[in-house]
């Protein structure tokens, strides 16, 4: 399944085929970061059950504390 992460496209491994199992095979954990799919935020207790398609836009955005 190809998708784009970020403005980057990328093909997922097998089995890849939710939010959660997403973020592990990219090395990027769940805390601290906000997830959209095609320009619509994915709450966080939806990401094991949200499944990814061919040609989705996904968006990851990582909170930064600071004043």
């Amino acid at each position: 399944m190809k998708v784009e992460i970020n403005n980057r496209e990328i093909i997922l491994p097998d089995g890849c085929d939710n939010i959660v199992a997403l973020l592990q095979s990219q090395g990027i954990s769940e805390k601290g970061h906000a997830v959209a799919v095609d320009n619509k935020v994915v709450p966080r207790a939806s990401w094991a059950g949200f499944r990814l398609a061919d040609g989705m836009r996904i968006t990851v955005i990582r909170a930064v504390c600071g004043g």
